[in-house]
């Protein structure tokens, strides 16, 4: 299989839906994603799985229970298993998540916004 390229901001422009991750590589058992968030995501964590919030475009707050931490376009912040987490965006933002494949998007919280099967881009 030859190598190809990936243009994130074509790949960002196949779809428009928030929370709602979509894969766009695997690498060593993790998986690089492409995921536009608006509003306040739900609290959750994850048990056995860091996760990598890289912004491409905009901005969002990562709350935190012991304070939050504001990401701008070129930033990112790396969550560690189980630290406690809400991601929430005023005004959409485009990024791009490193994590191990098995991750699920709203890890120990279920809900409405759970992707247990995530489409390719």
């Amino acid at each position: 299989m030859p190598l190809q390229k990936v243009d994130v901001r074509e790949k960002f422009g196949l779809f428009a839906d928030h929370w709602n991750p979509r894969i766009v590589a695997d690498l060593n058992g993790q998986q690089v994603k492409l995921v536009r968030f608006r509003g306040p995501f739900v609290w959750h964590s994850h048990e056995d799985e860091d996760e990598m919030f890289f912004v491409v475009s905009g901005s969002f707050t990562m709350e935190l229970r012991d304070g939050d931490v504001r990401l701008t376009a070129g930033q990112f912040l790396v969550v560690p298993r189980g630290v406690e987490h809400r991601p929430v965006a005023e005004e959409e933002v485009c990024v791009m998540l490193f994590e191990p494949a098995s991750t699920l998007n709203t890890g120990d919280a279920g809900g409405d916004l759970t992707r247990t099967e995530l489409d390719r881009v």
